[in-house]
């Protein structure tokens, strides 16, 4: 759409927040079983609430009561998570998931897989809630949101300034259409990190870091510190529609590489491209309310089986592997050396382009989408 021109990357052109359009030719057959899927999404949707619910008793209500004893809550919390979340995946259409383990040197058979342990981080792209409840069932971690001043307008203006006019010069139509002015923002600081359960990370898909309140922040090492699971980091502190990785924001605040006394686990989430009789999974711009609703009742619409494609890195390539060469893979690291270095490792992964856009600009994206659609 020419009125988001200005969220185009000017490097290489990918508009990375507008969900993909599927394609606008109309499937006969799509359209006569419209009625079918419109009642299997309600069901679906009826019976992950379900779920959901029983998540909530078994997680937030008998687990607080078994917090004197923390191995019993473990116990409670892997069974209204773990259990609870793959039910989800099945009953939504993901009835298998594969994983693909990506070595960086050719000829290198890849080991075992993943074993992530309480204090160790993983590390992924992020473009919808779907990862999220992956992740969820697969190895029960700890979820992380980063906390920071939402960006103001006077701090980009030291940024190179990036105007469009879509269209002719003169005439109607598209030639009458005319952007306003962008500037690619300048990183705001992330403040610190709070810990939040699975359905508020689900809920809290799509938008951009909240601003700091009364409740206490910690940094990211001292939660990872603390866990007694995995710790799961979204370094772009905000989804993407999956077409390109943005700017990763400096959540490991200048943490050594290679890292000690921890292992980093990363990973790439990929998702097809939409088509006439499946929605796109990519979750990039968040519900008003009960997010991310409106966007499970459209998934769930798919008659077909869903398909997600997880490749992840082996632990020995990973940024905390001791045999890790940073100048291998960055050549002048920035302040955050392993933010950029997580960046550059899940692009080469996902085959996926940079885009010069943050979560920043994400902000003001949404603020435009809200304001003049």
């Amino acid at each position: 759409m020419e009125k988001f021109s200005s969220f185009r990357d000017p490097g290489t052109g990918i508009q990375p927040f507008l969900a993909p359009v599927p394609p606008q030719e109309r499937d006969l057959f799509v359209t006569i079983l419209t009625p079918i899927r419109a009642v299997v999404a309600v069901t679906r949707t009826a019976v992950i609430i379900v779920l959901i619910s029983i998540h909530f008793v078994l997680v937030h209500v008998i687990g607080f009561i078994c917090r004197p004893v923390p191995p019993l809550q473990d116990v409670i919390s892997w069974l209204g998570t773990v259990l609870l979340a793959r039910l989800a995946f099945y009953v939504i259409g993901f009835w298998s998931v594969s994983t693909e383990l990506i070595v960086r040197k050719r000829g290198k058979i890849p080991e075992n897989k993943w074993n992530p342990r309480a204090g160790d981080l993983i590390v992924s792209n992020w473009s919808s809630w779907i990862e999220v409840l992956w992740l969820a069932y697969k190895y029960n971690p700890l979820f992380v949101l980063p906390v920071a001043n939402a960006p103001a307008a006077s701090s980009v203006r030291d940024a190179s300034s990036i105007s469009y006019t879509p269209g002719r010069k003169t005439g109607t139509g598209s030639a009458a259409i005319s952007s306003f002015d962008r500037v690619l923002s300048s990183p705001e600081v992330i403040r610190g990190f709070r810990q939040v359960s699975l359905l508020e990370m689900i809920s809290s898909t799509g938008k951009t870091p909240s601003a700091p309140s009364s409740v206490h922040l910690r940094s990211l090492d001292d939660i990872r510190r603390s866990a007694r699971r995995p710790v799961v980091v979204f370094p772009e502190c905000t989804t993407s529609n999956g077409r390109g990785l943005l700017r990763f924001a400096d959540v490991f605040n200048g943490a050594s590489v290679p890292t000690k006394g921890y292992n980093m686990f990363l990973m790439c989430v990929r998702y097809d491209p939409p088509t006439a009789s499946q929605p796109s999974l990519s979750h990039s711009v968040p519900a008003a309310t009960l997010n991310p609703l409106r966007h499970l009742l459209q998934i769930c619409t798919s008659l077909s089986p869903q398909s997600i494609s997880i490749r992840q890195l082996p632990l020995s390539e990973s940024p905390s592997s001791q045999l890790f060469i940073v100048n291998e893979v960055v050549p002048e690291p920035r302040s955050d050396g392993l933010a950029e270095v997580c960046a550059v490792l899940i692009a080469r992964m996902g085959k996926m382009k940079r885009v010069g856009f943050g979560w920043e600009d994400k902000y003001a994206f949404l603020d435009f989408y809200r304001g003049r659609r």
